[in-house]
């Protein structure tokens, strides 16, 4: 039955739906964010870079970084940790992601790439980690705070390909697929924000809610929407999910489709494709569908829109944002509220 916009209201009162709904307004405000851009220092020297962040601020690392991964000539790293590798040097640009400026492991990271001479800025809306940087005369992108940090990705990863390009790392920015990926997402969110049978995110979100998704990307393209999309799943509709890339879950994970026959009906799969993926785990990823057979709910292929990659990965996970979603409409569950994850940061303040 159809939920009215009231009803809706009242599962969502901190308004996740508009916070979905306004991604590709978030890329074009950030799209302004990075042309302002003016920096202190030159970044021009860096022999690799390193994002350090957590949950929704370093899903914005993996997201540049699969973007400018045939663009850039040089290494980049997602580092979720206290700690930075002991590579880090003064050759490395360290860029801490943290929505809040509190996050406590990314301003460890900040300690620590400080203790090693690194090249570092950060982009933040405040807290601790603007503080800290302003104090050391380091850059910092500013960026409009009020939001979940996993609602605002628009504002957390456009930034840094400006950085980039402004750093003169990235040799040049394809704004022009940046602006259509906008442009589609903005015709694509009338459909998927509305409940019903001609949504895609419903129909998807309507045969995974009630099962423990295990999402597939491939490594080189959709790896990070499958990230993604586990991550939103969790969050959002508080469901646990799994995700891992082909071709290395056909080294391993392939096997484990045998035993706990039972615990296996509650599992399904859902493989992340893209035209880029390369024709060997194009292969693979048929190959291994048919010997995973029936065993698990289901098996989904699904895969982005668009003509360029940028387009195309940013489709993936406007969708996967709102099946997590619908997936939270369907069991009645608030969105927002992350009741677990605060309760956990409480605990280890005191």
């Amino acid at each position: 039955m159809m939920r009215s916009s009231e009803e809706l209201r009242q599962l969502d009162p901190d308004n996740m739906f508009g916070h979905i709904y306004g991604i590709a307004d978030q890329m074009e405000s950030a799209i302004e964010i990075g042309r302002s851009i003016k920096f202190k220092r030159d970044y021009s020297a860096a022999k690799n870079i390193l994002f350090a962040g957590m949950g929704g601020s370093a899903i914005a690392g993996d997201v540049a970084s699969a973007l400018i991964s045939k663009n850039c000539k040089i290494p980049t790293v997602v580092n979720r940790n206290y700690s930075l590798p002991q590579w880090v040097d003064e050759s490395t640009l360290v860029i801490c992601l943290s929505y809040s400026g509190n996050t406590e492991e990314t301003l460890s990271c900040l300690d620590d790439a400080y203790q090693k001479g690194a090249m570092i800025l950060g982009i933040s809306t405040g807290g601790q980690i603007v503080i800290k940087l302003e104090e050391q005369r380091r850059d910092v992108v500013k960026i409009p705070e009020g939001l979940p940090p996993r609602a605002a990705l628009g504002y957390l990863f456009v930034p840094i390909l400006y950085v980039l390009k402004e750093g003169g790392i990235l040799g040049s920015l394809d704004e022009s697929a940046l602006q259509s990926s906008i442009d589609l997402l903005k015709i694509e969110r009338d459909s998927l924000s509305t409940e019903g049978e001609e949504n895609r995110a419903w129909n998807i979100a309507n045969t995974i809610y009630s099962s423990v998704p295990v999402i597939y990307g491939e490594v080189q393209s959709t790896a990070v929407a499958a990230l993604r999309w586990r991550g939103q799943l969790e969050e959002n509709a508080k469901m646990v999910a799994f995700h891992n890339v082909l071709p290395e879950m056909n080294h391993n994970e392939i096997v484990g489709y045998k035993n706990n026959p039972d615990i296996l009906r509650n599992l399904g799969i859902i493989w992340l494709s893209d035209g880029s993926d390369h024709e060997r785990n194009r292969r693979r990823r048929e190959l291994t569908k048919s010997i995973i057979g029936d065993r698990v709910l289901y098996q989904l292929d699904i895969s982005g829109k668009g003509e360029s990659y940028l387009e195309r990965l940013m489709y993936l996970i406007h969708l996967g944002d709102w099946i997590s979603y619908w997936c939270a409409i369907l069991h009645k569950t608030d969105p927002t509220p992350v009741e677990s994850i605060s309760k956990l940061k409480k605990s280890l303040s005191e």
